[in-house]
């Protein structure tokens, strides 16, 4: 596993450099995209740099493909979907979705060992949603450190530094919903039934 993840991880940076050739954009227009520095970029596609998660979610974005895609695309001619779990630094993340661009789903597992590591907040263009399906997500935004409890939400501007861990002695799964800066999970409900005021009871 850990032999699979080292050699999808050093492809990244071949790929993240074609994907940037194929369509004649430069170190700089990609950092202007991205928040990420030309220094950095280069890193990347050069394998000096390992790449984070949170470095391949606004890269892919800007290219136009799914994080699955960029780290270790499916085989072609298989019409099968093949969702790729990708973990780092005790974080496992499977993409939920496939489309490139607009709202992208995933569901992350962080092992318990993260509650002794020490936040690294990190920050990033784009908005979140959390929703904590078992165990405890600490969360820490800003100046406030949350914990979440299964079944509790959150949603967040990811340019503010964040971080996420567990509080407890079992891992913690959830849900994140994230999209481009500006753009928000919206919930949309109508009733199935209409009762009209002042209906009341009728004999």
């Amino acid at each position: 596993m850990d032999h699979d993840l080292d050699q999808a991880l050093t492809a990244v940076g071949p790929r993240l450099r074609a994907l940037r050739q194929q369509r004649e954009t430069t170190l700089a227009d990609l950092s202007a995209a991205t928040g990420i520095s030309v220094s950095t970029l280069s890193r990347l596609e050069s394998g000096a740099r390992r790449p984070t998660l949170e470095l391949l979610l606004p890269l892919a974005r800007a290219h136009g493909v799914t994080l699955d895609e960029l780290v270790d695309a499916p085989p072609t001619g298989d019409p099968r979907i093949h969702l790729r779990p990708i973990a780092r630094n005790g974080m496992t993340m499977l993409p939920l979705t496939r489309r490139a661009g607009g709202i992208q789903a995933y569901k992350l597992v962080i092992s318990a060992d993260s509650r002794r590591r020490e936040p690294e907040l990190q920050t990033h263009e784009g908005y979140e949603w959390l929703y904590v399906l078992n165990g405890r997500l600490r969360l820490v935004l800003g100046e406030h450190d949350l914990v979440l409890s299964p079944g509790e939400a959150a949603e967040f501007d990811t340019r503010v530094p964040h971080w996420f861990g567990t509080t407890g002695a079992e891992p913690v799964e959830f849900l994140s919903l994230f999209g481009k800066q500006g753009e928000r999970a919206h919930l949309r409900a109508h009733p199935t039934t209409k009762h009209p005021v002042g209906d009341g009871n009728r004999a």
